[in-house]
């Protein structure tokens, strides 16, 4: 099949299961850019036409305003309570819709036919119940917060919409105490309730995101056991630029990313500061001479230029982002941490390697979600900015997490999945040469 007619059947197979009421509730796993808001608005405009009332749990005002965006301008005769927290505003791209009612409280939201707020907003109503629920981005939200939620749909049918490739659910505070048990918070929703329940897991199966020169490392790296392809082939998304590079220094790493859809740009081996000035003037000066070559884009709808909000670059800390900020980066290149990146989409990524300069390799800084993200936000191209070195970091720092009782390994394992970036990034590397 095409990729359009695979991706077509696993969301007819996802929605006819999700309707037919034979299961308690259904998993979707789904890579970077595979359609997941796509899939909740088919999902939910189906449970509609049939007259029935849906409720949509997600974990962020963002993405709640996104899908009550979507889903109104899909379907202008659904009514959509959009319900937030006292004090909130609600942004314009929500508000211009007619049919979407806005409010703080449940009640003034009860005739709708949707209704949709974050995780944290959920928990504050009660005597109420939903016969049709769905959990958008399922792998970030914390079991906590779906034990709050779970009694408005406990005898409904639920739907688990996530990217298990993604970030863990985190917390400022010490958790161990909780690891291992079953009622251990730092759970997610999909963890707990396959460990309780067994649902029923659908995969999509085809990233609309990536580009077919990162479709295959993603998915060998971060799903090995849920393979995906990219909606597009080889040769359907391009760069150029449209004036002449003259010879600065970061021409070359632009050069074999706009060839291949990868480069890794290396400075010399050298431990260094976390907030290592070299690497950050490196991110910055990338992003500032991808906007002073013009670069232009092809993909399936034609060409574009990559303008200064199309640009993201992604590192593992925040003194990391600011230290990129004060190196001059244009102003409306978005520089933030993967947590902050998740869900989000650009034509190219300039990524700071989170074990780049380090002297040894945390847990932290071993995350395999927190590489995936960096390394699968982008459209077009991906720039990995490092030291050399990594590798030998990481044969001297093997994978040995602790061994926990009722804890599932963790895969993919993600020592081995920087061993897999780094051995296709090693086929693009341009050396750079770094101030004594």
């Amino acid at each position: 099949m095409s990729p359009q007619e695979a991706a077509a059947a696993a969301t007819a197979s996802i929605l006819a299961d999700y309707t037919s009421r034979t299961h308690k509730g259904l998993v979707v796993d789904s890579p970077p850019g595979a359609g997941k808001t796509t899939l909740v608005v088919a999902a939910t405009v189906e449970i509609a036409k049939a007259g029935e009332r849906l409720m949509i749990v997600a974990q962020t005002n963002e993405q709640v305003d996104d899908l009550v965006d979507r889903l109104a301008s899909r379907d202008p005769q659904l009514t959509i309570g959009r319900l937030h927290a006292e004090g909130f505003e609600p942004p314009p791209r929500v508000t211009r819709h007619d049919n979407v009612t806005t409010h703080n409280k449940a009640e003034n939201v009860d005739k709708c036919q949707v209704v949709v707020s974050t995780a944290d907003k959920w928990a504050y109503v009660e005597d109420r119940t939903w016969e049709w629920a769905i959990v958008d981005e399922a792998y970030q939200m914390r079991s906590d917060k779906l034990l709050a939620v779970a009694p408005l749909f406990a005898d409904g049918q639920a739907l688990f919409v996530g990217d298990p490739g993604q970030l863990d659910p985190f917390s400022v505070i010490e958790s161990e105490r909780w690891t291992g048990l079953a009622w251990d918070p730092m759970q997610s929703a999909v963890a707990v309730t396959q460990r309780l329940n067994r649902l029923k897991v659908h995969q999509l199966p085809v990233s609309w995101r990536l580009p077919a020169s990162a479709a295959q490392v993603v998915s060998e790296a971060f799903y090995p056991a849920n393979a995906f392809t990219s909606g597009t082939g080889p040769g359907q998304r391009r760069l150029r630029f449209t004036l002449p590079g003259l010879r600065d220094p970061w021409d070359p790493t632009l050069a074999e990313a706009a060839a291949h859809g990868w480069a890794l740009h290396e400075l010399p081996n050298r431990h260094a500061v976390r907030t290592d000035p070299e690497l950050a003037e490196a991110c910055a000066g990338l992003a500032r001479r991808l906007l002073q070559r013009g670069t232009v884009a092809e993909d399936e709808h034609g060409w574009h230029d990559v303008e200064v909000t199309r640009i993201a670059i992604g590192c593992a800390h925040k003194d990391q982002v600011a230290a990129v900020r004060k190196a001059g980066v244009p102003g409306g290149v978005t520089v933030d941490t993967a947590n902050r990146l998740q869900g989000r989409e650009y034509d190219i990524t300039i990524v700071w390697h989170p074990l780049s300069g380090r002297r040894d390799a945390t847990a932290f800084h071993l995350e395999s979600g927190r590489l995936c993200v960096l390394t699968s936000r982008h459209r077009h191209a991906c720039i990995v900015v490092a030291r050399a070195g990594i590798t030998d970091l990481l044969d001297s720092h093997p994978s040995s997490p602790k061994v926990q009782l009722n804890v599932p390994i963790k895969f993919p394992d993600g020592w081995a999945a920087n061993h897999t970036v780094l051995a296709h990034l090693d086929r693009h590397r341009v050396a750079a040469v770094g101030r004594d």
